[in-house]
């Protein structure tokens, strides 16, 4: 049975090895993150340098969520995955770890010296930590503009390690350790960051009394301040582990394949998340594979044993929060299991979370040793005598498997593992918990999963093949290799930062989370730069994101005349929460892609569905679209804006857009009318938005320019409204006025958004042009020091990331693809 299992497993991967690197041979980019396992937006893991075991993996949102891979080749031992983690000590515990209190005063501003280790601080209240809006339930409440904070702590002695402020600040702060400014931070940072203070810092630090103030400033929304010291000990190395050399890596659709050098073994290793997007019992499988294949590399028989961990921090928010793992059996499985004590199920909502209720899996068939240890135990135990509990409650746990390949000759062996969660229940919508979409299949369990996911494997690997083949040659076909390459670079991250679930009412619900921006879900201008991706390869899943807004209006639920901006804060979709209505940008992105959907379709029934809603968006586009007043639009961080071009570009073509359904549902009154409305608004917004060379940003400065993304929309649907002079004289501008990392996004500053470029070149008409504005996008994805999953908000200049990052709306990259398509 041994020897059949080595074959199949060898014959799959094989497979899926030459499908992956023969269909898509190329040489393969530097990406500024690499994804690993990528499912949803908290089963999210990647690598943030460009060798896998150059450090350690991390969640999306930049925690640790340790994968750690060794292999023991004879007698000796190679590292080729990830990297332990730092090993902090606490000095001075935050308020996460252990509660405490300290003087405090808001608002009045305390007298000079108030930093100072010898300042008399017997006015200032006493409070608990932490300090801030209601999330802080059992620390201070705090609201208001400024908030100054001395803590005092002893210490016996002067730490030996590198002194680290751990600190969760909201807005900014200043920090003095016994008078000296040790830290300055500007805004929020959205969670507890570590931050490796210089000597100088740590030398302030005396044997005795000691002195940690600080300063926050609340310029807006949340509040919070904490912080504490931990001294970043030495961890302990062991000589016998070298670090294996990285020959390769390569990425694709839905695969991150690694090659390295282990002594005298070559050994590849590959993460296969198999996001499917026209498959949803696959799409929505929470489990991914990481398959390990040696063979020898002098001819020469070599014994080959594969250690794999995997920390349970990838169950917590928090690293401080406990967790109980235990070892078990089942159907023919080694199966590890860990999740909190606590289970908070959807208790917590936001933008820098992570999952805390669930349970991740570790997997895999045939003869494997698995055991839990501490995180800092499990290299050691794995060099020494692997050994561990099978049953273990604590913080910071590792989830230990060890796979036998035997003796490994010339001949491939291989073996795989399985990385799965359980998030049980995965959005509460309008205030009902919803499961997470393959839990909708009666008697369904995260065990059944696993042992399907096990004998799939071969075809699971096979349909990955094919996939990354299509993906890949769609793109080449439309734009070119850089822009092949960029649309690969784009599609797991895009699948990863969305949920799939199905509404009480039966509808299919395919829910994003507005990444590292403000957590919002189901946004509608996120929908809008995303969606290309969704029409090309399944639109069913653009419906997905379309139905909880259409409920939203039609259930009464949210009553204005427009449609709302989101359904809530993720996990919660209970109804819009962000401070401001977007009223012709999130109508215009509506009517345009339920039109895309029945264009695609070549059917008019999801208008005809929400048609009633429609009209009534419409009517107000007709209203207040063509000359915007002094609001909001999706590209919200550059400021409110009266007049905006490209706003009432939008509303032009949605009500185009509304015609064309219109003509389609047989509604040939309303198809004339709409049509003749679009038209001629397109006629005046050419004469008021005329600028000589190109068309303004704004209707009342000609001096101004900006980026006509949404006019693109124009061409995919045929709508015929803006003749090719005016494409033609905004692509001549666009052409000169590029940076060395892309073209910006209007005349106000020199910062971009990719997605938004992709939609400007899509519109061009001759190849040169095209690949003139997505080479800087190729060069910023490929050079940009900000090691974060890409980020499509970047500064042109240099390239760095500006904000947002591991975001849905590089699915926009996909519109050259959906335009010829549409064709």
């Amino acid at each position: 049975m041994k020897g059949l299992f080595k074959k199949l497993c060898c014959q799959a991967t094989g497979l899926v090895t030459a499908m992956a690197l023969g269909n898509v041979a190329h040489s393969q980019d530097k990406l500024p993150a690499y994804p690993l396992i990528t499912h949803h937006t908290y089963f999210s893991i990647w690598s943030n340098t460009d060798a896998l075991n150059a450090s350690g993996t991390r969640h999306w949102t930049g925690r640790s969520q340790s994968l750690l891979g060794l292999v023991k080749v004879d007698d000796g031992y190679y590292r080729f995955m990830g990297k332990p983690a730092p090993l902090y000590k606490p000095l001075l515990a935050a308020g996460d770890e252990q509660p405490y209190t300290c003087q405090y005063q808001m608002e009045t501003a305390p007298p000079a010296g108030w930093e100072q280790a010898s300042f008399d601080d017997s006015n200032w209240k006493t409070g608990a930590a932490p300090f801030g809006d209601d999330r802080a339930k059992a620390g201070t409440p705090w609201t208001g503009k400024d908030l100054w904070i001395r803590r005092k702590f002893k210490l016996a002695s002067v730490p030996q390690g590198r002194l680290v402020l751990k600190v969760y600040h909201d807005d900014g702060v200043q920090v003095f350790l016994n008078g000296q400014r040790i830290a300055r931070e500007g805004g929020a940072n959205g969670d507890y960051q570590m931050i490796t203070l210089s000597d100088d810092a740590k030398n302030k630090l005396v044997a005795g009394e000691n002195v940690l103030a600080m300063h926050c400033r609340n310029t807006g929304g949340g509040s919070w301040l904490d912080a504490g010291l931990m001294e970043e000990a030495e961890r302990p190395t062991d000589a016998a582990v070298k670090t294996a050399e990285q020959t390769g890596v390569t990425v694709t659709a839905t695969q991150t394949i690694y090659t390295f050098n282990c002594g005298p073994v070559n050994l590849r290793v590959s993460f296969t998340s198999p996001l499917i997007l026209n498959d949803l019992a696959l799409l929505s499988s929470p489990v991914s594979y990481i398959t390990y294949q040696a063979s020898s590399a002098d001819a020469q028989p070599h014994n080959v044993i594969v250690y794999q961990g995997a920390s349970t921090d990838i169950a917590v928010n928090q690293p401080t929060q406990e967790v109980h793992a235990s070892a078990y059996s089942n159907s023919g499985l080694k199966i590890l299991k860990a999740g909190t004590t606590e289970q908070p199920v959807l208790q917590k909502k936001g933008d820098n979370i992570r999952i805390d209720w669930g349970y991740m899996y570790v997997a895999a068939p045939g003869a494997v040793q698995q055991y839990i240890t501490q995180e800092d135990a499990a290299i050691p135990s794995f060099l020494n005598k692997p050994a561990g509990d099978t049953g273990s409650t604590g913080k910071q746990l590792m989830l230990n498997t060890i796979l036998t390949l035997g003796k490994v000759g010339r001949d491939t062996v291989s073996r795989y593992l399985m990385v799965g969660y359980d998030d049980q229940y995965a959005i509460q919508y309008f205030h009902t918990n919803l499961r997470p979409w393959w839990r909708n299949t009666p008697g369904a369990t995260m065990e059944g999963m696993l042992a399907k996911a096990s004998r799939n494997y071969a075809s699971v690997l096979r349909t990955c093949g094919k996939t990354d083949a299509q993906i890949y040659n769609d793109a080449l076909k439309s734009g070119g290799e850089q822009y092949a390459r960029l649309c690969v670079m784009a599609y797991r991250q895009s699948i990863a930062a969305h949920h799939l679930v199905k509404s009480p009412q039966g509808d299919l619900l395919w829910l994003s989370k507005e990444n590292f921006s403000n957590g919002s879900i189901n946004t509608v201008d996120v929908t809008y730069p995303s969606a290309p991706m969704y029409l090309v390869y399944n639109p069913e899943l653009l419906k997905g994101m379309l139905n909880g807004i259409f409920y939203y209006s039609e259930s009464g639920k949210w009553q204005k005349p427009f449609a709302a901006h989101d359904l809530g804060t993720y996990p919660l979709a209970n109804g819009q929460t962000y401070g401001e209505d977007m009223p012709v940008e999130e109508c215009g992105n509506m009517i345009i892609l339920a039109a895309a959907i029945v264009k695609a379709e070549k059917s008019p029934a999801y208008a005809r569905k929400h048609w009633q809603v429609l009209t009534t968006w419409t009517n107000y586009l007709a209203e207040a679209g063509f000359d915007p007043g002094n609001q909001l639009c999706t590209d919200d961080f550059a400021g409110h804006l009266a007049h905006n071009a490209n706003l009432s570009v939008k509303a032009i073509v949605a009500i185009g857009a509304y015609a064309q359904m219109a003509e389609m549902l047989g509604q040939k009154d309303a198809a004339s009318k709409y049509k003749k409305m679009a038209a001629e608004m397109a006629q005046n917004w050419i004469e008021k938005d005329d600028a000589g060379d190109h068309y303004a940003l704004v209707f009342d400065n000609k001096d101004t320019w900006s980026q006509k993304y949404n006019m693109v929309w124009d061409k995919v649907l045929h709508l015929g409204l803006f003749p090719a002079k005016v494409y033609d004289t905004e692509m001549k501008f666009y052409l000169a006025h590029q940076q060395p990392f892309g073209l910006p996004l209007d005349s106000r500053k020199t910062y971009t958004k990719s997605d938004w470029i992709m939609w400007t070149a899509a519109m061009a008409e001759n190849k040169a042009d095209f690949d003139a504005l997505v080479s800087p996008i190729y060069k910023y994805a490929t050079e940009t020091t900000s090691r974060v999953p890409l980020s499509d908000w970047h500064e042109t200049t240099d390239g760095k990331m500006v904000g947002f990052q591991a975001r849905s709306v590089v699915g926009g990259y996909f519109m050259k693809v959906l335009r010829d398509k549409m064709k």
